[in-house]
């Protein structure tokens, strides 16, 4: 029994010693493996290859076709001559040429078992110092950067480049039309919804609060769940709400409905900009981007087209009662809503940055996403056979701690802690933009920003105002007064406009059916007067006494009856609600549609030259050459006391101003890298929002009173920007961080 004991036991350690040894052999095998492939891995390139032309490609060593370089041909030899990528596989293991074979590692197959060398370098990799760590990623970047351009570079720039321009650009475009929607449809609805002063003025500003969240929510957020994603989110939102505005009839739901609408598009320009810039290698890049630039301009001739087209229009318009009215500008704000929806509609089938996918260690999708950019400009150029020579692009190491919820948490939780953690991450990001690195860039940005966009908002909003001032004094010189005048027993059934009456008897007098605009009577006594079917704008009674009046179905209501004496005098069926009626103001609506849309358009020659010159001259010689011509122009404005003459300066302001704006875009997007790219340009897109508020405040309080203010401190501003936008660094000739 003893025996038997001792030979089973003998037994079970033979078989244990057997079993050590085929895995020592099995590990060692693996390693040698790893390490044969890894040296394969090692001779290919990633760099661009250097071609004569696009149609020949050097075969160096290689007989059947492919173009791997000859330092690689030894491979070939020693594996049989495998066939080149255009002729398919020869045997089952054999690889093509640029076909995607993994991440290779050279540690996977050594120390792998456990217990060996690589657990033990996991454990050291874990308790790391943070500076070694921060380090050693900062390297990554900048290995990523130089081989990013080269990639890039090698796949060109072609249809891929061009159809995301064009799904960018109604991006862009979107956010032009959102600047103009409220400012045309202002002068309507203010009378669809009985607006005050006040509240008219909150619903014009109310889209730049908005888009100021927009910017730093949405900027912050596309540098943590990627570009593409954050951009559909945006124009998703501002599509919705842009929607609802149309259909809702109350001022305080159209107002919350337009505040959503700009915190949707808020995040279009730092997402297209940056988003678009990972797609562009080094020579590109300055140029395309102000090409992508003109699609703001063109946002602001669709929305200016739309208006002249549609609001005019009155009769396009139902009600249900006066409890729902749907009048013409409401259509015009449901086709304002229409690029946003054909943006959404086109990035759909658009891919993620593959930076972003980079730079997050997510080497497979941002691989697959350069070769289809590849593919697809080869294609279009006509040379199908050319393959994506890249087999490994440099992945950045990851910094963010993982937060383990466990399958027992519940799902509210979760999500509660992902967006906890999310939130830090943003916070992180935006906070990083302020570190020692980035601090004096960051504030001289924040400078040029605010300084260009105080001036800039300020003084196109100052412009209109200005004209309307003009209309307006104008008008008055045209008033006809009437004083002391009797009228006994006379029917009024026609239009009464821009009058003044001062201390006049009217007797028996009837007014029936007539609209009264800008009329004023003043100190008149009105006895047994019949008003029916009264419509007015601008009309007031001021210190008048009514005897014995009925007013019956007029739209007369108290308000307009300023320190007047009512004696035995009735009101029936007053009309509800405000009325609209724009024939009133037809031609003047023309004139603002027609002005907006030629100072927009004014900014197509300064588009072309920015574009032109961007690489060519620099951005900041553009930048800072553009604010200082824009700063002479102000003083021009002295001289603007014609509607003609404020039209004219606003599309030479306009038009020099415009490349300023792009070389700004272009420098922002190049300061930064690439995991902070989209923070920083939201944040900055966020403080020009506010400035834009300050600004158009500012520059409005001084309409009919002084021209000065506003000339000197557009000028000022401006002279301020372009003197520190000197200080900021080149970036020409410069990879993308």
């Amino acid at each position: 029994m003893e025996d038997g004991y001792q030979n089973r036991t003998a037994f079970i350690k033979g078989a244990k010693d057997i079993a050590k040894e085929v895995k020592r052999q099995a590990s060692k095998k693996v390693g040698r493996s790893v390490d044969r492939m890894t040296d394969e891995y090692s001779k290919r390139s990633y760099s661009r290859f250097e071609e004569d032309d696009d149609d020949d490609y050097p075969m160096q060593g290689s007989q059947d076709g492919g173009y791997y370089r000859g330092d690689s041909q030894a491979a070939n030899d020693d594996e049989g001559g495998h066939s080149d990528s255009t002729e398919g596989h020869d045997e089952d293991d054999e690889i093509y040429e640029g076909e995607y074979q993994g991440i290779p590692r050279a540690e996977s197959g050594k120390g792998s078992l456990a217990g060996g060398p690589g657990s033990v370098g996991a454990a050291a990799q874990q308790f790391r110092d943070i500076g070694v760590s921060e380090a050693e990623r900062r390297k990554d970047q900048e290995e990523l950067a130089q081989q990013y351009e080269t990639i890039l570079q090698e796949c060109g720039h072609g249809k891929f480049q061009w159809t995301l321009y064009f799904v960018l650009g109604m991006a862009l475009m979107a956010d032009g039309v959102e600047i103009f929607v409220v400012g045309f449809v202002l002068p309507s609805a203010e009378k669809d919804m009985c607006l005050s002063e006040p509240n008219k003025s909150m619903l014009g500003l109310i889209v730049y609060f908005g888009m100021m969240v927009g910017a730093f929510l949405w900027g912050a957020l596309a540098d943590r769940i990627g570009r593409r994603q954050s951009l559909l989110i945006s124009l998703s939102i501002n599509s919705i709400f842009s929607f609802f505005s149309s259909f809702v009839q109350g001022y305080s739901t159209f107002l919350f409905c337009r505040l959503l609408s700009g915190v949707g598009i808020g995040g279009s320009i730092p997402i297209v900009f940056s988003y678009y810039s990972e797609f562009l290698s080094q020579e590109k890049r300055g140029e395309h981007l102000s090409w992508l630039c003109m699609f703001w301009m063109i946002g602001g001739i669709y929305a200016s087209a739309m208006a002249w087209a549609i609001i005019p229009h009155y009769g396009w318009s139902f009600q249900m009662g006066s409890a729902y009215q749907f009048h013409s500008w409401r259509v015009f704000v449901l086709v304002c809503a229409f690029p946003s929806v054909a943006a959404i509609a086109a990035l759909s089938a658009m891919p993620e940055s593959p930076r972003f996918y980079l730079e997050n260690g997510k080497h497979d999708e941002g691989w697959m996403i350069l070769k289809q950019v590849h593919d697809t400009n080869m294609r279009a150029k006509g040379h199908p056979e050319k393959v994506f020579s890249v087999t490994t692009i440099k992945t950045v190491k990851q910094m963010d701690e993982l937060v383990d919820t466990g399958t027992d948490t519940p799902v509210w939780q979760r999500y509660r802690l992902k967006i906890m953690s999310l939130s830090q991450q943003m916070r992180n990001n935006i906070l990083a933009c302020f570190s020692p690195e980035y601090k004096r860039t960051t504030f001289m940005l924040m400078a040029v920003w605010f300084t260009m966009s105080f001036s800039y908002y300020g003084l196109t909003v100052w412009f209109p105002d200005m004209i309307k001032y003009i209309q307006k004094q104008e008008y008055e010189s045209r008033t006809k007064t009437f004083t002391k005048e009797r009228v006994d027993h006379i029917t009024f059934n026609f239009t009464l406009e821009n009058q003044v009456h001062r201390q006049g008897h009217y007797f028996n007098d009837k007014f029936l059916n007539l609209k009264m605009k800008s009329m004023v009577f003043e100190d008149s006594v009105f006895e047994e007067c019949y008003f029916e079917d009264i419509t007015s704008t601008h009309t007031f009674f001021r210190n008048c006494t009514f005897i014995a009046s009925l007013f019956y179905n007029t739209d007369l209501f108290k308000y307009r009856f300023v320190n007047c004496k009512l004696v035995n005098s009735t009101f029936l069926h007053n009309k509800e609600g405000c009325i609209l009626d724009f024939s009133d103001d037809f031609n003047n609506a023309y004139m603002i549609y027609f002005v907006n849309f030629l100072g927009t358009l004014a900014v197509l020659p300064g588009n072309i030259v920015s574009a032109l010159l961007m690489d060519k001259i620099g951005r900041l010689r553009m930048l800072a050459g553009s604010s200082v011509i824009s700063c002479v122009s102000c003083f021009f404005l002295m001289f603007g006391n014609s509607e003609s003459g404020m039209i004219a300066l606003l599309c030479l302001f306009g038009g020099i101003s415009i490349a300023s704006w792009n070389a700004l875009d272009v420098i922002t997007v190049e300061l930064y890298p690439s995991d902070k790219r989209t923070t920083a340009f939201g944040f900055l897109n966020a403080l020009c929002k506010l400035a834009a508020v300050l600004g158009i405040s500012i520059f409005q309080s001084f309409v009919g009173i002084t021209k000065a203010v506003p000339i000197l401190f557009a000028a000022g501003a401006l002279a301020a920007g372009s003197f520190l936008a000197t200080k900021l660094p080149e970036t020409r000739g410069q990879v993308l961080q």
